[in-house]
């Protein structure tokens, strides 16, 4: 497998990249423009009515990032130039046939000139509506095939999907291909098509009761983690991701396929800025993370190594197996940060902060919101009956609290609490080739160049709390 200058790959390229204003595909997007300056195209799917939408949104939501501080100063005034010379905003929609694209001369121009599609778009909410997840991340992703199948000089699709696709169990966890209507419950299997057909039937049903909004969006939701869990997942964003494997596995044909399967994603490291992060999703149990840098690291590279290449790929982008670290080391971190750095309350005086416990078991987690938590709002229900309901409107606060704290705790616990390791034995052949060709520093996605102290005290805390304050 030869892989050459990686950078140099993308020369006089076009590039299609959907989920163009999330985390990832930014960071991708300004990699691409920073290590190849002549890139032909990069072709952004922007949900947006028309293309002046699109392109302001790029402008707002893409472009004007920090991240592109590097950028901003190695083009100085040529800098809007430059970027509107490279960047092609195109409004559309994966959901839809076609990518939503209504504009049949461009359909047919995209066709034309396309080489790589990167497809990051998809919904990450753990717990949304199981008609959003299966139209977004499992029609979508069967729209982009479609799509691609159309490019007459596609040379590689790449799909993110995520590592939590695989069965939880203690061991090593493979890179290996979901089959079509495999579960991960034993002699349990599923159909794509009977998934659908079930939720438009369960929305008739509840919309002939004509429900509120609220009523039927809980009631969506709650089908998304009902069906994922009964065929094994542990909640409908990956149940989702995995039937999008699938079906692009069936119908890639001779199309080069890639799947990119990391694992939980943190602030970069440090390319091209340290702990830049969006949205916050935050023992001796193994937490898996990667920085978002070293993901797009090694995405370029499987882009690169598989163009042309017919047959499909799968890749985990991960840390338990090379550089394992441990919640005790985030906890250690973290305080020791905010004991150097205090913060400053309204007042002018320094907030006091309390060490967070870490639990090493999902039952000793359990135990102790059961002893700080439910005990104590089981006698304020007492209580509350005794005294003729006097304190109701305080319990039915607190026990809404505490049913969001335990269904958060329900849905994070698969994530906190890993079992297994992710075998990442494809990646390792792909950074022993990048090095044997001179790009391991460029694109650096190795984990055990990591020290997770230095990482987590210096760059993800800081990066998080800056994140937060905005």
């Amino acid at each position: 497998m030869e892989i050459g200058f990686i950078a140099n790959a993308f020369r006089e390229k076009s590039i299609l990249i959907t989920g163009s204003t999330g985390f990832l595909a930014k960071i991708l997007v300004e990699k691409v423009l920073r290590v190849q300056p002549k890139v032909k195209k990069l072709y952004l799917l922007v949900r947006a009515t028309d293309s002046q939408s699109a392109a302001q949104r790029v402008q707002n939501e893409v472009i004007e990032q920090e991240l592109f501080h590097v950028l901003r100063e190695k083009h100085g005034k040529e800098f809007g130039t430059f970027i509107w010379e490279k960047i092609s905003p195109i409004p559309g929609d994966i959901i839809h046939e076609n990518l939503g694209i209504e504009d049949a001369g461009l359909r047919e121009l995209l066709w034309k000139d396309i080489n790589m599609i990167i497809n990051v778009a998809a919904t990450t909410n753990f717990y949304v509506r199981y008609d959003v997840a299966l139209n977004v991340n499992v029609l979508g992703p069967k729209h982009v095939m479609k799509f691609a199948k159309s490019c007459s000089k596609l040379e590689v699709l790449l799909h993110v999907s995520t590592a939590y696709v695989t069965r939880d169990k203690p061991g090593l966890l493979l890179e290996k291909a979901l089959s079509m209507e495999e579960t991960l419950k034993d002699n349990l299997f599923f159909d794509i098509d009977t998934e659908i057909e079930l939720v438009e039937r369960r929305k008739k049903e509840l919309q002939a009761g004509k429900p509120t909004e609220d009523v039927e969006k809980m009631a969506m939701k709650e089908l998304g983690i009902e069906r994922a869990r009964h065929f094994g997942w542990p909640n409908t964003y990956v149940f989702t991701k995995a039937m999008a494997e699938m079906l692009l596995g069936q119908l890639r044909g001779n199309l080069p396929l890639v799947i990119a399967r990391p694992t939980i994603i943190t602030s970069t490291w440090r390319d091209p800025i340290p702990g830049w992060i969006e949205g916050i999703r935050d023992t001796d149990s193994v937490m898996d993370v990667i920085p978002g840098d070293m993901v797009i690291n090694a995405m370029i590279a499987m882009v690169v190594a598989h163009s042309n290449q017919n047959a499909e790929f799968i890749y985990h982008i991960s840390s338990s197996v090379r550089n394992p670290v441990n919640y005790e080391v985030l906890e250690r971190s973290g305080y020791s940060y905010v004991a150097k750095h205090p913060r400053i309350g309204k007042d002018g005086k320094e907030i006091r902060m309390f060490k967070v416990p870490v639990f090493k078991t999902l039952d000793s987690f359990h135990a102790y919101l059961f002893l700080r938590h439910q005990l104590p709002l089981e006698m304020l229900r007492v209580v509350n009956f005794i005294l003729c309901h006097l304190f109701s409107k305080k319990y039915n606060e607190l026990r809404s609290k505490y049913k969001i704290v335990m269904r958060l705790a329900d849905l994070y616990a698969p994530y906190c609490f890993l079992k297994g390791r992710f075998d990442d034995i494809n990646l390792e052949r792909l950074r022993m080739e990048t090095r044997k060709h001179g790009d391991s520093h460029m694109f650096d996605f190795d984990p055990k160049n990591i020290d997770w102290d230095a990482y987590f005290h210096n760059i993800h805390i800081p990066g998080v709390i800056r994140k937060a304050i905005k």
